[in-house]
């Protein structure tokens, strides 16, 4: 395939064909965010993402199920353009069952309820939300470019047009200062969204990021392990009224806990306090990930 630059996709992806609908992210300000902070951003034309296409039909045969629309927030492109890609890929690939992509809040609400249907109908199954947090001050230190209600309007469109989403949620993201409004306030929005899946990342800082700067002359302070399931723990606690399956499947995360929500409920809360038992020994340092 033909990549550009540094291709990132969800855990969930991993099976997927990667077809880059935009190079970089049209927002690339959030404060603790280095993915494209190297590259320029740009569409790519149709023409060059269905040349893509072609060289994956004649690599793969018409066997792929589930196709990933990267980079960030390809959502952005034009109505026109994504529904042109998509009825092109639905008839390389019969088999297909599924297209993904990126989008924030932000991008999300640029597109009107019926543009929405209108994709779903020419195969967007789903989405993936970097949603983050819930907390409006938590929402303003990363920079996201939104609030807590546009992230639920943004989520009640996807929802009316039949999309499903995976929100992620980035435990630690309030740092110690803000643990219990981010877990608390991220729970309350999600309680009116409903995904489908909520996704949970625990936070990291990274060098040449505003955030890391913070860490560095101690305006950020991280959260321990245990402070981390701690607010994992808050977070599923207050979630109530939704069915949505919780996943913690990342190399970021202290413990791994899922289920489906509200059934599981109990069971997961039941393993973090397990967790909450272990020496700081299990888990990894704070500042570096198991990649």
């Amino acid at each position: 395939m033909r990549y550009q630059g540094t291709v990132y996709r969800p855990p969930s992806e991993r099976n997927s064909l990667v077809i880059q609908g935009t190079i970089g992210c049209p927002h690339n300000k959030c404060s603790f965010c280095t993915m494209y902070k190297d590259v320029q951003f740009r569409i790519r034309p149709v023409e060059e993402i269905k040349k893509d296409l072609d060289i994956a039909k004649e690599y793969y045969g018409a066997f792929i199920e589930t196709v990933f629309i990267a980079d960030g927030n390809s959502i952005l492109m034009k109505t026109e353009e994504l529904l042109g890609m998509f009825r092109y890929t639905q008839e390389l690939f019969p088999n297909l069952q599924r297209i993904t992509l990126y989008g924030s809040a932000k991008y999300i609400l640029l597109k009107s309820p019926e543009e929405l249907r209108q994709l779903r109908a020419a195969g967007l199954k789903r989405l993936h939300s970097g949603m983050e947090s819930g907390d409006d001050q938590v929402l303003k230190l990363l920079n996201k470019g939104a609030t807590g209600e546009e992230v639920i309007e943004a989520a009640k469109r996807l929802k009316e047009a039949d999309i499903e989403t995976s929100q992620y949620i980035m435990i630690g993201a309030g740092g110690k200062k803000w643990s219990k409004n981010h877990a608390r306030n991220s729970a309350k929005v999600l309680n009116q969204c409903n995904p489908d899946f909520i996704r949970l990342r625990t936070f990291m800082v990274f060098p040449r990021t505003p955030i890391y700067e913070m860490y560095k002359n101690k305006s950020f302070q991280l959260l321990t392990p245990y402070e981390a399931l701690e607010e994992t723990k808050l977070l599923i606690q207050e979630l109530q009224g939704i069915d949505s399956m919780l996943f913690s499947d990342h190399p970021s995360n202290y413990w791994n806990v899922e289920g489906r929500l509200p059934e599981d409920k109990k069971t997961m809360l039941e393993e973090i306090d397990y967790a909450l038992t272990l020496d700081k020994s299990v888990f990894r340092d704070p500042r570096r990930a198991r990649l």
